[in-house]
């Protein structure tokens, strides 16, 4: 099985095969034109829970000053950062955002990407910035879905992460309707395996370039959960239509990741409609090149959405609105 990591500062989930009558894959690195996200000072105040996840220069880090005693052992062996915004009131529950990196990437850097602690200090929630552990190639991964992208490891990141957010409501004011996941890549395909096995507990989702099961029948939620997924139509990594990595399981096209999530909520669309008019999302991209579609009828606050951001690639160079739109979804779809 070939693996590759592109030399980029947010790297890739995976290798794509492309659809029927596309281009051979060769296992060479494949060129994002994309990609250049600049690493900025995020300008936040990081509260540091023991993990060396390289910081903004810029950013001031604190210790938390948490004792170990009765923490679950699974943070305790995997720390994580989370950000408090300076607005933070022990005594007013606030929304949890959990970043989800991309497949070689890290939290910090992803989080830089997104822009949610920069958002945060501004909006008042929290972010939980987890990572994932490393594989043979010492690459950090989640193990999410079959497709992307543990490789054959078998480690239980739902179980992880759904400590990390236990851990923060133990230790935070977080309100239990508005805990959300926002994941890139490999990132994303983690944030469709916690809804499914954890939607009591996540209100929504965001998930960029990233899918859920192409088998529906692995994903079981408890719960509606509101689903936003938002891709790239020349998405040359995690194929707009779908695809697989060599080696590795299908995943399914985007629109089929959100029909999954139509009928799992039980909306009563019978597919998806357009919603509202289009966004400009994306800095290199000309006009508002995003179009919205969803699914009516899903009930309970839940949702099932797509972003189809046109002409984009599997990294597009985000504005200054995507953390802002995103999270103002997220909000309009806290459990009831």
């Amino acid at each position: 099985m070939k693996r590759f990591v592109l030399p980029l500062l947010l790297v890739v989930a995976c290798t794509p095969v492309l659809p029927p009558n596309g281009p051979a894959d060769s296992g060479a690195p494949v060129a994002v034109e994309d990609s250049g996200v600049p690493v900025q000072d995020s300008g936040v105040v990081v509260i540091d829970a023991g993990v060396d996840a390289g910081v903004d220069a810029g950013a001031v880090v604190v210790d938390a000053g948490v004792a170990d005693a009765g923490r679950d052992p699974l943070v305790l062996m995997r720390p994580f950062d989370v950000t408090v915004p300076v607005g933070y009131r022990a005594d007013q529950p606030v929304p949890l955002v959990v970043v989800l990196h991309g497949y070689t990437a890290t939290a910090q850097v992803q989080d830089t990407y997104f822009g949610l602690s920069r958002l945060a200090q501004q909006r008042t929630f929290l972010v939980a910035l987890p990572n994932g552990l490393r594989d043979d190639t010492q690459q950090q991964y989640w193990n999410a879905t079959d497709a992307c992208c543990a490789f054959g490891k078998t480690n239980d990141d739902v179980a992880y992460l759904t400590a990390v957010i236990r851990d923060v409501q133990a230790r935070y004011a977080v309100d239990p309707k508005r805990i959300f996941l926002v994941g890139h890549s490999n990132g994303g395909f983690m944030a469709h395996r916690l809804a499914c096995d954890r939607s009591s507990l996540i209100a929504g989702i965001v998930a960029l370039a990233g899918d859920v099961w192409a088998d529906a029948s692995k994903c079981n939620p408890t719960d509606p959960i509101a689903v936003l997924q938002v891709h790239g139509t020349l998405d040359p990594v995690i194929n707009y239509l779908g695809g697989a990595t060599v080696g590795q399981p299908p995943y399914p096209s985007a629109k089929n990741s959100v029909r999954t999530w139509g009928a799992k909520n039980r909306c009563t669309g019978t597919n998806l409609s357009p919603i509202g008019g289009n966004l400009d999302l994306v800095t290199a991209l000309l006009g508002d090149e995003t179009e919205r579609e969803g699914f009516t009828g899903c009930p309970a606050n839940s949702a099932a959405e797509l972003w189809t951001i046109n002409a984009a690639g599997h990294l597009p160079v985000l504005n200054d609105q995507f953390a802002e739109r995103i999270y103002t979804w997220l909000l309009a779809h806290a459990k009831p």
